[in-house]
């Protein structure tokens, strides 16, 4: 394994807050880049008052542990950036900088002073990438964003629930999640860009259509059919069986995707060859139409097993199939243990705190988790006197003006 981390040699300055920008940021992080997050000098990121919290931190004091998570591994400074001190400090470290990130309403930063055409004629290959409820152009560009805005105008929620039940928006925020990967990626994408152009560029993306790109042949079917797509719970428009099904003490998901993995489900474990030759099920359109019967086979002969016994006996004729798991339960599986899906870190007022490990699984520069979440301006003195150069009667006089 290499001793170096695939983005070591990139900084990111980081004025997000909240989720889909701190995901983004967190996973440039995990993958080695030096992200200083810039937060405002009184309060900080809102999450640091998001629970869950740690009751009583190693200072006797209640601590976010969401800030804790999605913070890692980053260093922290505050500023003022309504103050003109405060805008001249953040332009020193742009011409240091390879990255800008940052999830204010679209126009905020150009009222600042402080948008592209400002920072890019600072530094011509700085990377400057927003993500926004509705990017920065638009109809509804000016609009205030949230996860559930997206989940419901990008199509999610319509598509998502019990058969004939109301939209319902998906368990965790999905809209930011995938907002912070589009713009990772799009991040990663421009510094490629980069090293062609010589130039950076602007980056720009939308929860909204981070959503509408995650709906995947909703559009297709409408369009090729005339019929508006509605939840189905857990079944999928294009594939039977493919759904979860009621066993002893919960539910296990079976995905025969193709023609092959029916035939191999109706041999070898519902010991019904009938159903390959029956009209019913001949073919997939078929068996989407009558999924209702299928599924009351299936359920019929799993009915004395857990979830994890029907799961097995599926699994053991190569037919795609697992329990639904709840996050006890992942927490204590040992695939996630061993992908290192949670890490367990030191933190300097929480103590041992558990954080999500990454996802992204680089076999030579390894991402990893590696520095806690900062305190509220830990690293000023090193960025402002070690990076900028200020002097400490420098420091301690912005200081003082609350600049940070």
């Amino acid at each position: 394994m290499s001793e170096h981390m695939a983005l070591e040699n990139l900084t990111v300055l980081d004025l997000t807050r909240v989720l889909a920008g701190p995901f983004c940021t967190m996973m440039l992080a995990d993958m080695g880049a030096n992200v200083i997050k810039i937060e405002v000098p009184k309060g900080g990121d809102d999450t640091r008052s998001y629970p869950p919290f740690r009751a009583k931190n190693l200072n006797g004091e209640r601590e976010s542990v969401y800030f804790a998570n999605i913070n890692r591994n980053k260093k922290g400074i505050t500023l003022n950036l309504k103050a003109p001190e405060g805008k001249e400090i953040f332009k020193e470290l742009v011409k240091k900088a390879d990255i800008v990130v940052e999830n204010y309403r679209p126009g905020v930063m150009d009222k600042l002073g402080l948008g592209y055409d400002v920072l890019k004629e600072i530094n011509p290959r700085i990377i400057y990438a927003a993500v926004s409820g509705f990017g920065c152009y638009g109809p509804y560009h000016l609009r205030p964003g949230y996860d559930i805005l997206a989940q419901a105008m990008g199509g999610m929620m319509s598509i998502t629930g019990s058969k004939g039940g109301e939209p319902t928006r998906a368990g965790s925020a999905l809209g930011d999640i995938l907002g912070g990967l589009h713009v990772t990626i799009g991040i990663l994408a421009a510094v490629n860009a980069r090293t062609i152009t010589g130039k950076g560029q602007r980056v720009d993306v939308s929860l909204m259509d981070s959503m509408i790109a995650a709906t995947e042949n909703t559009a297709l079917k409408y369009l090729e059919t005339g019929n508006i797509p509605a939840p189905m719970g857990n079944r999928y428009a294009a594939v039977s069986p493919y759904d979860s099904f009621t066993c002893k003490g919960g539910k296990v998901i079976i995905a025969a995707g193709n023609q092959k993995l029916y035939e191999k489900l109706c041999n070898e474990v519902l010991e019904r060859p009938d159903m390959i030759t029956d009209p019913r099920f001949v073919d997939m359109p078929g068996r989407l139409a009558n999924q209702d019967a299928i599924a009351e086979v299936i359920e019929e002969r799993i009915k004395d097993l857990t979830p994890n016994e029907a799961a097995e006996l599926v699994l053991a004729h190569g037919i795609p199939a697992g329990p639904i798991m709840n996050i006890k339960e992942i927490l204590d599986d040992p695939h996630a243990k061993e992908r290192e899906m949670f890490v367990e870190m030191d933190h300097p007022t929480l103590g041992k705190v558990t954080v999500n490990g990454c996802a992204i699984k680089l076999m030579d520069t390894k991402p990893s988790v590696r520095t806690p979440a900062p305190q509220l301006g830990q690293n000023n003195r090193d960025i402002f006197e070690g990076v900028l150069g200020m002097t400490e009667e420098q420091f301690n006089t912005l200081h003082e003006k609350q600049v940070f």
